[in-house]
């Protein structure tokens, strides 16, 4: 038999980069004594009431298949929270997806409206799998150089520039991953303007809207003539602090939800029952547990960003998340080299800004969702790191 002919691969495949998180995360596995600010994962615990609920699903035997869609009630809640958060209406029936996770919702919508070579446009720095998802479905991802940026945002400008007529659609995070960054009303309607001139579908990422801290998070498809272009994205890993339930959603016109939906009968079917049960709950009644979680954060955002700029790294003031983009530059160092190095020396786990982009060279990513006490001792072990290299 010829092997090499048997386990050749898909190209496309072959050719995909390892995630620069996971890849830089196989360092620390056996290591002790490691304060990991890494992972972009809520330190806190899904909130009491919200397990029970999954934990009472399982008792009385929730354990099979739902619609494809998802649960009617859970569909319902979504639109609910959806109209009273930002005044957007969506159909119960045929715009609304509930999803493994907003990571599938993001893959299907992208196999869903993408033709070969049609391009994607993003901002760069962003998240690892924006750019992939994009080259597995066919398309062509443009990223568009936003860490010399002010606040490293998007803008008109730079999103005009980079249109051409394979030009499909913009893929927008906000508050983002991995810099924090989000935008204005008059910020998002510049932007939306741009879109609607070129007329161009917009994949509005939105899972970080409840952890914002300057503003009220306003919403993309809540903006003029920006509802029937958006695929609005978003879920309860973050806010809801319930990654592993592995729940999101996506909202927008039924035929693109149609198209989305006929890809993940095929694939994912459906989310699991007891993780749409327990969704159900965190949005009746799950908000306030979200209020007190954004409170701790703010707290943590502030003594971070703080505690690194007085020990000599720049870093920025994010406006949403749980991440700051601090730079290296001042020490010499590298992204990479600054990142192994602390692992290394002082076991503090953060990531390359190459992780999120090729021009992240003089960066790193650190989340501060850990306790205060986690977050203190962190900041002065980089410090140690710093005093012992300069």
């Amino acid at each position: 038999m010829d092997t090499a002919r048997v386990h050749k691969l898909n190209t496309i495949v072959a050719h995909l980069p390892p995630s620069g998180i996971r890849a830089f995360f196989d360092l620390v596995l056996g290591m002790e004594d490691v304060i990991s600010l890494g992972v972009g994962e809520p330190d806190f615990v899904t909130p009491w009431h919200v397990r029970e609920q999954a934990i009472f699903a399982l008792e009385k035997g929730y354990t099979s298949y739902t619609s494809n869609k998802g649960l009617r009630e859970l569909r319902a809640q979504i639109a609910a929270f959806v109209a009273g958060q930002y005044g957007v209406a969506y159909d119960v029936e045929h715009e609304i997806l509930v999803t493994v996770g907003v990571s599938e919702a993001m893959d299907l919508a992208m196999r869903a409206i993408l033709n070969p070579g049609d391009e994607v446009i993003t901002h760069d720095p962003c998240y690892v799998s924006y750019a992939p998802t994009v080259t597995l479905a066919g398309g062509v991802p443009v990223l568009i150089d936003t860490w010399t940026a002010p606040g490293f945002k998007l803008t008109p400008a730079l999103l005009r520039a980079a249109i051409t007529p394979r030009t499909r659609a913009v893929l927008l995070n906000y508050p983002a991953n991995p810099t924090g960054a989000s935008y204005t009303r008059a910020e998002l309607d510049a932007l939306a303007a741009v879109i609607i001139e070129h007329d161009l579908l917009l994949l509005s990422d939105e899972i970080y809207d409840a952890l914002s801290y300057e503003a009220a998070h306003v919403s993309m498809p809540s903006l003029p003539g920006m509802r029937d272009r958006t695929i609005y994205l978003n879920g309860f890993s973050k806010g809801h602090a319930m990654t592993g339930f592995r729940l999101g959603y996506a909202c927008g016109p039924a035929a693109l939800i149609a198209a989305m939906t006929k890809i993940h009968q095929y694939t994912m079917l459906c989310a699991p029952i007891v993780s749409q049960l327990a969704g159900i709950e965190a949005l009746q009644h799950g908000m306030p547990d979200v209020f007190e979680m954004v409170v701790e954060y703010n707290q943590r955002r502030r003594f971070v960003v703080h505690a690194l700029n007085q020990i000599g790294l720049d870093c920025h003031l994010p406006q949403g998340a749980f991440y700051v983009l601090p730079s290296t530059r001042r020490t010499g160092m590298d992204g990479l080299t600054f990142a192994t190095k602390l692992l290394q020396e002082q076991r503090v786990a953060v990531v390359p800004g190459t992780a999120f982009g090729a021009a992240g060279t003089q960066h790193v990513r650190m989340a501060y969702a850990a306790s205060l006490a986690h977050l203190n001792e962190a900041m002065a072990r980089i410090a140690r790191f710093i005093r012992d290299h300069t």
